[in-house]
């Protein structure tokens, strides 16, 4: 039994316009990883979790931003508290900053989940460390809607390594997304909050799709980024 379903039992039915709005998710055309960069609509995605474990801790809020057209679409934001049965600890809660009664009054599940779903459509999702958010909502999106997102992930962890290696000297290990944001002097003012790590880390998306279309032949597309960022993942191993 998943850590979703010991707090709230078995996950609820769905109302008929939550199952009309979870099949308009799947019926959407897989995402296009010929596209050019500079036409692709990236959602760069941030979460915000009661602890740092993939079994044991669960999702709290997702904050997300649009980038598209080279630029950060401050008009296209989302931000999600999910409802919770009962809050995570005073220690998680200073961190992220989402208080209890924030916590026991957010968003149903479903209804938070599927909002999500229908904001980032078909798009790639990126993130810092990205095996870890995506691990998150796929393991909520699972107990709570019964599939895990088909869209594509991008992790700026071994991209942006990959693509400005004169910066980490020598390290295979990629840098903490701190390093990454001072570096290129992209400001912070409420970090760990989910949105505010969002709108960081789509800034540092557009300084490594910049480079990324110096680098490659046509501007680039989004597979040459997927197989970057692939191979930076092999070497680092």
């Amino acid at each position: 039994m998943s850590w979703w379903q010991n707090l709230f039992g078995r996950p609820p039915a769905l109302a008929e316009a939550q199952h009309q709005a979870l099949a308009a998710y799947r019926a959407l055309p897989k995402c296009d990883s010929a596209g050019k960069l500079d036409a692709q609509r990236f959602i760069v995605v941030d979460v915000e979790s009661s602890g740092l474990s993939l079994s044991t801790d669960r999702l709290i809020a997702i904050g997300a931003v649009a980038v598209e057209h080279g630029a950060v679409m401050l008009d296209q934001g989302f931000e999600v508290v999910l409802q919770q049965a009962a809050p995570s600890s005073v220690d998680n809660i200073l961190i992220h900053g989402i208080g209890g009664t924030s916590q026991t009054t957010g968003m149903a599940p479903a209804a938070a989940l599927l909002a999500f779903l229908a904001y980032v459509k078909n798009s790639p999702l990126v993130a810092y460390h990205a095996p870890f958010d995506r691990s998150m909502i796929d393991t909520a999106t699972q107990a709570t809607l019964g599939i895990k997102i088909h869209n594509p992930w991008l992790d700026l962890a071994y991209l942006a390594p990959a693509l400005f290696p004169e910066l980490v000297k020598g390290s295979k290990q990629p840098r903490a997304l701190d390093d990454w944001t001072n570096n290129f002097a992209i400001a912070n003012t409420n970090r760990h909050n989910a949105v505010a790590d969002a709108l960081a880390t789509a800034q540092l998306l557009l300084v490594l799709l910049s480079r990324a279309q110096q680098q490659v032949s046509q501007g680039g597309r989004l597979r040459d980024l997927m197989q970057m960022e692939k191979a930076a993942h092999w070497l680092a191993r």
